[in-house]
């Protein structure tokens, strides 16, 4: 043999060793957490031929996908410096396209070293403050990464640290003859801009369950409401402050996180008014909607020591009050009034937007539901309301399986029916609010989910003055909770009618019991695990305020108790 022929054919069985001279080669990476036993880890392909990659994950085998699943692939194309996404639903297919050679990530040489049995030149970059570290191999001689994102780096990606814990790792390497010689298909679809393919993608995961829209919360006269309560129809009662739907909503896998999401604006009220968003439960005897179609003397009466009657505010053998699903403050004016008064760096904005989970409540959010909502108001014009309920999936896989989370509403003494004669929540100047409740056997995880926001609108009043609530057990004082809410002034452009003191505060600053205008009040939670199965009665303490001429307190508090069943 002649020498000059020794060098060709030494390089020829190195690139037959290496498996590379060919093409179709399947690599599989592993990701994980450094140095945590039994940690999340994902497996992902890279298939490569003749300088184009398919890159896929290996853990989303969906048998049974949640609506809106689509199959998602990238393609890389080392000739054309290009990669883009492909999206495979059953209907249509849609597709993003980018440039690596324009990628703006910029990365540093770090030296060479050993890793995982290759010699690698070891890469460096920062983005958005996380430290990223590559490692390269050109031993095979081709190019390949499952982070096509990193931008275009050469040879093949042995690992990837992020902030030098989350670490991607070659695991496999071989031969895969059965790749098609086109690795990239031909037809990819409709093609849109990276960013419409992501909002595209997360739109058609996402359930949104349209249930108001637009709808006017206002006092007025509406008909008397008789008959079968009609699905998909809003019905307006208590002079129309009260809205209600009749709604049939699926029951969802427990791996999706719901939400509500409300947007009101004013339509010609001026004030911060009390408002909330709730479900009617119907399965005993009496409900309330008995009380909305029939008039308040339908509910059940508590007569408190004050002798005042208290309608419908707590559950008993017969009765489950109103659960609250979102309580929230209108502010003064957003939308009707933003051109009454102008405050130099202040924009007012259109509307009032809020947005709160409510995954707790999902069993009273399935089947046959009625869902309201009140804005307590005197005017004509009131207010314009729209609530949607979304649905954000936690897996890729639907289940059946019945719902295991149970929700019991125990007492509210948010007066709805306000307009009707409903009684404000003054109980509490003379009495304990006292509530008689079962805990199932074999009940799990059993809490109660608390809402609680003073009112009383003038200095003394509770309003403006931190009160405790306690919360009492079988006559032990088991849990407090002070709602405040100090950070009103963060929401000033929502108010442009508040009112404008000397000093250059606003009404709407002012720090008040457990809510503030344009805002939710969140819940707190109280765990009753060392709670046995049985009877038990529960009370609320607050101390409120004196009455002050014809100016009075008075508390908004709501309870459900939350639990889980042992089986599903």
């Amino acid at each position: 043999m002649k020498s000059s022929m020794k060098p060709f054919l030494f390089g020829l069985i190195a690139l037959l060793w290496t498996g590379c001279a060919f093409g179709q080669h399947s690599l599989t990476y592993l990701s994980y957490v450094k140095d945590v036993v039994d940690g999340d880890t994902a497996h992902i392909n890279v298939s490569e031929n003749k300088g184009c990659l398919q890159i896929r994950s290996l853990d989303n085998k969906v048998v049974n996908p949640i609506p809106g699943y689509a199959e998602s692939l990238t393609y890389v194309n080392y000739f054309q410096d290009s990669v883009f996404t492909l999206l495979q639903y059953p209907d249509e297919s849609y597709y993003s396209a980018s440039t690596m050679s324009n990628n703006e990530v910029v990365f540093s040489e770090e030296g060479e070293e050993s890793l995982l049995g290759y010699p690698c030149k070891k890469y460096k970059t920062s983005i958005n403050s996380n430290t990223i570290e590559v490692w390269m191999t050109e031993r095979p001689g081709f190019d390949a990464t499952p982070m096509p994102g990193l931008g275009k780096l050469k040879g093949m990606m042995v690992r990837c640290m992020r902030n030098g814990s989350y670490v991607t790792d070659l695991k496999t390497i071989a031969k895969d003859r059965k790749l098609p010689a086109q690795l990239i298909p031909a037809d990819k679809g409709k093609q849109l801009s990276p960013r419409e393919m992501s909002q595209l993608r997360k739109d058609k995961l996402v359930m949104r369950i349209p249930v108001f829209k637009d709808e006017q919360i206002h006092f007025s006269d509406y008909a008397p409401i008789t008959g079968e309560i009609p699905f998909d129809t809003t019905l307006h009662f208590s002079h129309g402050t009260v809205i209600v739907k009749r709604m049939h909503l699926p029951q969802l896998p427990e791996h999706y996180q719901l939400f509500a999401e409300i947007h009101q604006r004013s339509n010609g009220d001026a004030y911060d008014r009390s408002a909330s968003v709730f479900v009617i439960p119907t399965e005993a005897n009496k409900s309330f909607l008995d009380g909305l179609i029939q008039g308040i003397q339908a509910l059940p009466v508590f007569v408190g020591h004050d002798g005042k009657e208290y309608q419908g505010i707590k559950a008993d053998d017969n009765y489950l009050p109103p659960m609250e699903l979102v309580r929230f403050f209108t502010s003064f004016g957003a939308g009707h009034f933003n051109d009454r008064v102008q405050i130099d760096g202040l924009e007012w904005t259109e509307e009032n937007y809020y947005k709160q989970e409510i995954s707790e409540l999902r069993d009273r959010l399935q089947g046959d539901v009625l869902i309201g909502a009140f804005i307590g108001n005197y005017d004509k014009g009131g207010h314009l309301l729209s609530l949607d309920l979304l649905a954000y999936p936690g897996d890729y896989e639907w289940d059946d399986r019945p719902c295991h989370q149970h929700s019991v509403p125990l007492f509210n003494t948010c007066n709805v029916m306000e307009m009707s004669g409903q009684n404000y929540g003054r109980l509490f100047a003379t009495d304990t609010l006292e509530i008689t409740f079962e805990l199932p056997k074999g009940a799990e995880n059993p809490r109660l989910r608390y809402l609680s926001t003073g009112h009383g609108g003038w200095g003394n009043g509770d309003e403006f003055n931190p009160k405790e609530n306690v919360i009492f057990i079988d006559g032990e004082r088991c849990f407090s909770h002070t709602p405040w809410r100090c950070d009103c002034a963060t929401f000033r452009d929502q108010n442009p009618v508040s009112g404008n003191f000397w000093n250059g505060v606003s009404s709407s600053d002012y720090s008040r019991s457990g809510w503030c205008p344009g805002t939710a009040t969140n819940p707190v939670w109280f765990d009753l695990k060392g709670l046995q199965p049985g009877k038990h009665i529960l009370r609320v303490a607050i101390p409120q305020g004196k009455d002050e001429g014809g100016s009075f307190s008075h508390w908004m508090v709501s309870g459900v108790l939350l639990y889980e069943a042992t089986t599903r």
